[in-house]
């Protein structure tokens, strides 16, 4: 009898304590990557609070890290990049995304260099920041071969590394030229590099009608239908968060340990000024064109090392459930 009455009030104690507080959304976020810039904005304003998320963030070593994470269910949204969500689909995956950012990186000279044309490249070195299937690196080679007909991998000597070491190399004359990530070539424009073309403007050239959204905030369908108001939350506080750093300029000032650039004024507002252009406002789930014409090139010059077997983007790659 004095069991039952043990339970009884364990059970009545449980009901009087209300109801369970919910999980929070866990975000996979590279310690050292921009994402960190917005991550820091919403919780300095509050957004998670007002959009009535609670998030938990875990710190990932790099995207892959962040790719296994979720697939191993550790972590319930990343950042990646819009092929990898694509082909995951094509493989049978569940996957989708919301965009988060349209900067890409542009092709670099170090000063005084006497390169004024893609052509100019034959016969030179160039450092690339992500390797043989790096995006940026396959719409170069698309972008060359428009030009001027021939294959950029028979006529360059490139050399792959970590984007410190590709800013390295430009820098001291290990390399006749650089491609790398934006903020890394932000960084070398103020220490006096030249941009000689950024890839945004190589993908229009190739024919892609605007510059897609490179990264978005990747999770499952599952977390899509379990979790979807604390993903609503999310990415309205990080659509907001987007706009204020878009427009106010206070906000970003909180952030200059985390940029790097505490004592650099110059390469603190070169960085914001990049930052801002990539920011993405507005998301139509139907607005999909531009980057299926990117992943069909990407297919073409990057091949099965790149995309697999799909030849298209998968039509679920853009999550449906979410507008701005």
């Amino acid at each position: 009898m004095r069991c039952l009455v043990h339970v009884a009030v364990a059970a009545l104690a449980l009901s009087w304590a209300g109801p369970a507080l919910a999980a929070p959304l866990v975000l996979g976020a590279q310690e050292s990557g921009t994402v960190q810039w917005e991550l820091a904005t919403i919780s300095a304003l509050g957004l998670d609070k007002k959009h009535g998320v609670e998030l938990e963030i875990r710190p990932l070593a790099d995207s892959r890290a962040g790719q296994i994470a979720l697939q191993a269910g550790a972590v319930d949204v990343i950042l990646s990049d819009f092929v990898w969500v694509s082909l995951q689909r094509h493989q049978g995956g569940t996957v989708t995304m919301v965009p988060h950012s349209l900067a890409v990186g542009g092709l670099m000279l170090p000063a005084g260099s006497a390169i004024t044309t893609v052509a100019d490249l034959k016969g030179k070195t160039i450092a690339v920041a992500g390797g043989p299937v790096d995006k940026s690196w396959v719409t170069l080679q698309a972008y060359y071969n428009s030009v001027t007909g021939a294959r950029l991998v028979d006529d360059v000597t490139a050399n792959y590394g970590a984007p410190p070491l590709v800013n390295e190399l430009l820098g001291n004359g290990g390399a006749d030229a650089a491609l790398n990530f934006w903020q890394w070539n932000a960084r070398a424009k103020a220490a006096g590099a030249s941009e000689l073309i950024p890839v945004a403007r190589m993908l229009a050239d190739l024919g892609v009608s605007e510059q897609p959204p490179l990264l978005g905030w990747t999770f499952t369908e599952e977390t899509a239908d379990t979790r979807h108001d604390d993903l609503v939350g999310f990415l309205n506080a990080s659509f907001e968060a987007k706009d204020r750093l878009l427009h106010d300029d206070a906000v970003w000032e909180p952030l200059r340990a985390l940029m790097g650039a505490e004592a650099d004024e110059a390469l603190f507002l070169r960085l914001r000024d990049d930052y801002r252009a990539g920011i993405v406002a507005h998301y139509d789930p139907a607005h999909t064109e531009p980057a299926k014409q990117a992943f069909a090139l990407m297919a073409r010059f990057g091949g099965s090392d790149l995309v697999g077997d799909s030849e298209a983007l998968d039509p679920g790659t853009f999550w449906k459930g979410f507008s701005k």
